[in-house]
């Protein structure tokens, strides 16, 4: 599911967020067809599992997914979503565990960890990728647990939805 960007280039995942999986590249996977409310309401299931994963008590940012387009298809019939979103452990002594339980629990049920390590930041804050390829979804994890408030960034990314016949991509 992970897209062709090289999830072990030390340059992603820096402090600045930018994403190991960018934009959507020509490998993307089909997810299938979905109108976008349909496929915004699967990953936004797929980040309140996420964040249940995570174990510890804490704050999730507000703001909803996203959608995309697929690169080189047609952006009126073809579209991803995006959804970014952090987590802020009540205490910050809790990022770490938080991260811990992230790392088993998408080693379970459909999850796969495609990588995990250190990006090349001054915090060396530690990233995971992983997949799920029954649910044609991504996710990229990274803690921040150096920082004067600990959190850990979340963004979950799909592969590419084709909008039921006569339907075009809800941009909203």
């Amino acid at each position: 599911m992970t897209d062709t960007s090289d999830t072990s280039d030390t340059s992603a995942g820096n402090e600045t967020g930018d994403s190991p999986t960018g934009t959507a590249s020509p490998q993307v996977p089909p997810a299938g067809t979905a109108g976008t409310e349909e496929a915004v309401a699967a990953v936004k299931a797929v980040s309140s599992q996420l964040y249940d994963f995570v174990g510890v008590p804490g704050t999730a940012t507000a703001p909803g997914p996203g959608i995309r387009a697929c690169e080189g298809k047609d952006p009126d019939t073809y579209f991803r979503v995006h959804h970014p979103w952090s987590f802020q452990p009540t205490s910050g002594a809790d990022n770490d565990t938080a991260m811990a339980n992230l790392k088993e629990k998408l080693s379970t049920g459909g999850w796969v960890v495609q990588d995990s390590y250190r990006d090349n930041s001054p915090n060396q804050n530690l990233n995971l990728v992983a997949d799920h390829d029954a649910r044609k979804v991504s996710v990229w994890v990274v803690a921040y647990s150096k920082r004067a408030t600990p959190s850990i960034g979340i963004e979950v990314t799909s592969g590419c939805y084709r909008v039921p016949e006569g339907q075009k991509v809800q941009h909203s």
